[in-house]
């Protein structure tokens, strides 16, 4: 224990939750670039897909960074600490303004450097959910903070075909899970080297 009562962390638990905010933040640039090189248009953002029902490029965004916040508003919370993604705001400014989506996004970067980057990644967790049963799960942040990346890398490959929808080209690795980087053998631009 250290003075402050904390559990020490080992130089490995350090290590893995640098990468996963070096993660987070390099998937989250990747809507910053989004937003600052191929959506022109406040319009673009509220197009509805004709392959996803009701799905748009605002409300995906908006919804991938809904994980994240969630997340650092529970680790930012003294224990017990309790985390339900389906508390949600939804029809917010970012879902409908370029400007709001790209001041949003910035933002949450932010506030994942300041609170993930002393969070102690093994900082157990009580997950609610409705599956649409409700469920209990116990997990941790280090858990959830990974888990939030993958689910933000999912949304961008729908965003990247309602893109297309709108003939928008988006770069080969927006949208692909860093395993499948990986596996393709590519130089992970978007993600850096794995």
């Amino acid at each position: 224990m250290s003075t402050t009562g904390k559990a020490e962390q080992s130089p490995e638990d350090i290590e893995s939750l640098k990468q996963s905010l070096f993660v987070a933040e390099k998937t989250l640039q990747q809507a910053i670039n989004l937003l600052d090189n191929h959506i022109t248009s406040d319009d673009q953002l509220t197009v509805h897909s004709r392959y996803f029902s009701g799905s748009t490029i605002g409300k995906h965004l908006r919804h991938a960074r809904d994980y994240y916040e969630l997340l650092i508003d529970c680790i930012s919370s003294p224990p017990p600490r309790i985390l339900n993604y389906d508390v949600r705001m939804r029809n917010t400014p970012m879902e409908t303004s370029r400007t709001a989506a790209r001041n949003a996004v910035a933002e949450t970067i932010r506030r994942l450097g300041e609170q993930a980057s002393k969070a102690d990644r093994n900082a157990p967790i009580t997950l609610h959910a409705v599956t649409p049963f409700i469920q209990t799960f116990e997990t941790t942040f280090g858990r959830e903070f990974w888990f939030a990346s993958l689910h933000c890398i999912h949304h961008w490959s729908m965003v990247r075909v309602i893109a297309g929808e709108m003939d928008i080209t988006l770069s080969d690795d927006f949208g692909f899970a860093p395993s499948t980087l990986v596996y393709q053998g590519g130089d992970n631009a978007a993600l850096g080297k794995i």
